[in-house]
């Protein structure tokens, strides 16, 4: 392990003086209180006089107020986006809005973070299949838009890596902590971005929140450091979590180049005017693929048009970046995915063969499953006292907020905490600070029988909703009722495996029903990866613990595993699209598990998950590498999709940074047509028939080559019929185009009951291209 500098355990925030600018609450002329607001500018219309878009933003030509002082922007945005970022007063926002050479703004949002086995379990071996033909990402550079990085662990070594690529145009940013000589032949480039950070909370807020952070790239809070290192992470041998996942790690993509974009800042999320900026200096540097474990904001999906990842991101695909994005955390809700742009690849989390039980044994002799990476010493099979706080002390006492519990009734016992409203590694440090000597968290009905592990700051574990009220209903009707924990440590080859993760957010699409989302699930389920030396893996300021590695969960860590396995297709396809990048992970994706049977959903144990669960299905990088056809998406199709869904040609501008032309009436006004690998045919009303249309593109070594289509699908509700009957592929006829007709089978559908299926062209040579099928009926427009 990499032993930090003394003095950057120790180091608070170090303030620049560019933070001096706009405070939350601060004030300008008269008075008026000041907000951060993004402004889309048409670059085109900038004077000759003016020799960069800076000065001109700078310049009286957009002064305004009664003072009429020059505006101070925060960030000048000229790759992925045309414009800039300003703290202003709400009456100077309206008089900008109203600048003839300004098409948009909007304020300035807060997001947050969607926070060793797995390449095995995605199907990767050592000198066989992608890893081998890809040279395992060299030379590919992976951005990732996150919380900085930690430049010393092992998994961040250059060693035996050649120089950096001549193309690369990035650069390390020095600053308190991280000299420019942190970066290397691995970690290309370090860059940060803090102050649409510092104008929303202000040097106060940002001063006194009691955290160690750093105003460099140096990683503070860890979710960076793991998502960049679960990417592209060199191999590092003899690791773990204090003993939990022993093995090899490293990235999906080990010999990628990392550069990071520190937008995200501990404790304070991420704010829209830093991210585009990350995006728009990711860009400019070079990257091939950018890795966002962001997403959120108010809780409302914006659109495209208003979505500063969503516009980032379109600058980037737009020249030829694939970016990934993480879906949310916020299963098993339907429709709570997010990131919901077409031109994204959006990436729910699944459980993978790997997994850390703990037992807890009662009074009675009965026993139960649950899941723990706590570390320390054990209760060796002691047994005490049970405690449930919630049977007399209220809602807060049976979340075990701070100060909620008795320090005098739960003193010598094991606590049961319910799961809510406060982070699960916290409550342990609750029951700890109150004398308890152990915790079991039990899941409610939010969670169900999802459970992912914790690296407790006492000996605890976590169980499901139906264990956990089984726990509590032993505690209140047994006199005297005792337990203990038991820990079995590292448990491989778990099956079932994949199972769609409990917390992984789900569609249906928010706001386009008829583009499928999530794309496919990725590990996401107690994923191993470095860590940062700032904090201990509880990412608690009271844990004094330090480990190299950590062990997490959450679409955070889905996200970066689709980035690698992009920065390997990348490697081998140098001349693939994004789209058709996505097209392979999702064509090749699993619907089944490693029993053979339907992926199902840890949500609710038995139940099997359908395509609004997992999109295509799980990532299977040993297919995805020879995908047979692919669909592909070019900027013209992007925009006659925006344009069908009924985008006004200037929103569409603020996006793809150009004039478009919307035409007069669509033939498809759903946006069904746009030719993504997933199909998802929507009934509004009396609309029983739809036909959608594909383009297919041969990328098969054989450029000769014959495809039969075969459907499947879950109900008699509809019927699908594909024209024509097969594709045929040659050298001179490299793409083809089909139909897919859906028709309702009934006059009366089934109300708001979604019909699955899947179509599959095979060429009868070991090709199944898999497209995910679903059918649903709402009410008319």
């Amino acid at each position: 392990m990499a032993a930090a500098p003394h003095c950057l355990l120790l180091l608070l925030l170090v303030l620049i003086p560019t933070l001096s600018r706009g405070v939350v609450g601060g004030s300008g002329a008269g008075g008026e209180a000041r907000k951060t607001y993004i402004f889309r500018v048409d670059h085109s219309a900038k004077p000759s006089v003016f020799p960069t878009h800076a000065h001109w933003y700078s310049s009286a030509a957009f002064a305004s107020g009664a003072d009429g002082a020059p505006l101070e922007p925060l960030h000048v945005y000229d790759t992925v986006f045309h414009g800039f970022s300003a703290s202003v007063p709400a009456s100077r926002a309206d008089a900008l809005r109203r600048h003839p050479a300004v098409l948009a703004a909007f304020e300035d949002t807060v997001r947050t973070l969607h926070t060793t086995r797995s390449p095995q379990f995605l199907g990767l071996r050592a000198r066989l299949g992608l890893w081998s033909l890809a040279d395992y990402g060299s030379d590919v550079v992976v951005g990732v838009l996150d919380t900085g990085v930690w430049p010393e662990r092992r998994s961040l070594s250059d060693r035996n890596l050649p120089p950096v690529p001549s193309r690369w145009r990035g650069g390390c940013d020095a600053g308190p902590g991280f000299p420019a000589s942190s970066c290397n032949r691995k970690l290309v480039g370090a860059r940060f971005f803090s102050q649409g950070h510092a104008a929303h909370y202000g040097l106060a807020a940002t001063a006194s929140n009691g955290s160690v952070e750093f105003m460099s790239p140096r990683d503070a809070d860890g979710h960076g450091t793991h998502t960049a290192t679960t990417a592209a992470g060199s191999v590092a041998y003899d690791a773990s979590m204090e003993g939990y996942a022993p093995g090899v790690a490293k990235g999906v993509a080990p010999k990628a180049r990392v550069a990071v974009y520190k937008v995200c800042w501990k404790g304070a999320g991420c704010l829209d005017s830093d991210i585009l900026a990350g995006f728009d200096r990711a860009v400019a540097d070079g990257v091939d693929v950018i890795s966002v474990s962001i997403g959120g904001g108010n809780g409302v999906a914006s659109p495209f048009y208003l979505d500063p990842i969503a516009i980032g991101a379109y600058g980037a695909v737009s020249r030829g970046v694939f970016v990934a994005t993480s879906a949310g955390n916020e299963g098993p809700t339907a429709m709570s995915a997010t990131n919901l742009a077409p031109w994204l690849a959006t990436v729910g989390a699944g459980t993978i063969d790997r997994n850390f039980p703990a037992e807890i044994v009662l009074g009675d002799g009965r026993r139960m499953s649950g899941v723990s990476l706590y570390s320390g010493k054990p209760l060796t099979n002691t047994m005490l006292p049970l405690f449930y706080p919630g049977r007399s002390g209220g809602l807060s006492a049976s979340l075990c907020m701070e100060n909620s519990i008795d320090p005098s009734v739960v003193s010598g016992k094991i606590v049961i905490c319910d799961r809510g409203s406060s982070p699960r590694v916290a409550k342990g440090m609750v029951v700890k600070d109150a004398g308890g000597v152990a915790m079991v968290l039990a899941n409610g009905a939010a969670n169900g029988e999802g459970l992912v592990g914790d690296a407790h700051v006492l000996p605890a574990c976590s169980v499901g909703e139906n264990e956990g009220d089984t726990l509590k209903a032993y505690a209140a009707n047994t006199t005297n009722p005792t337990a203990t924990i038991n820990f079995k440590g590292t448990v491989i080859g778990v099956k079932p495996a994949p199972v769609v993760a409990s917390f992984s957010a789900r569609g249906p699409n928010g706001l386009v029903p008829e583009i499928l989302k999530p794309d496919f699930i990725a590990p996401g389920v107690n994923i191993l990866a470095a860590w940062t030396g700032a904090t201990g893996p509880t990412g608690l300021e009271s844990d004094p613990r330090r480990t190299e590695f950590n062990i997490l969960s959450g679409t955070s860590m889905a996200c970066p595993h689709a980035s690698g396995a992009a920065a390997l297709l990348r490697s081998a396809h140098p001349g693939w699209s994004s789209a058709a990048i996505r097209s392979a992970l999702m064509t090749t994706a699993a619907a089944t598990d490693n029993r053979g049977e339907a992926v199902g959903d840890e949500a609710e144990p038995g139940r099997v998950a359908t395509p609004f669960d997992y999109g295509a299905g799980h990532i299977n990088l040993g297919k995805a590498l020879d995908p047979g056809l692919v669909y592909d998406i070019g900027d013209d199709d992007y925009v006659a999709f925006m344009c069908s869904i009924g985008y006004e040609a200037n929103a569409i501008e603020v996006i793809t940074h150009k004039p478009v032309a919307c035409p007069a009436t669509s033939r498809n006004p759903s946006g069904s047509d746009l030719n993504y690998p997933s199909i998802s045919v929507v009934f509004y009303g009396g609309n029983q028939s739809k036909t959608v249309i594909r383009t297919a593109t041969n990328v098969g070594a054989a450029a000769s080559a014959t495809y039969k289509p075969r459907v499947e699908m879950a109900s008699s509700a509809v019927s699908v019929t594909i024209k024509p009957e097969k594709l045929v592929f040659s050298p001179t006829a490299k793409t083809q185009r089909f139909a897919v007709t859906v028709a309702s089978s009934s006059s009366s559908p089934p109300a708001s009951t979604p019909v699955y299926g899947h179509l599959v062209w095979s060429d009868g040579g070991g090709h199944d291209v898999r497209s995910p099928i679903v059918v649903t009926w709402l009410q008319s427009m």
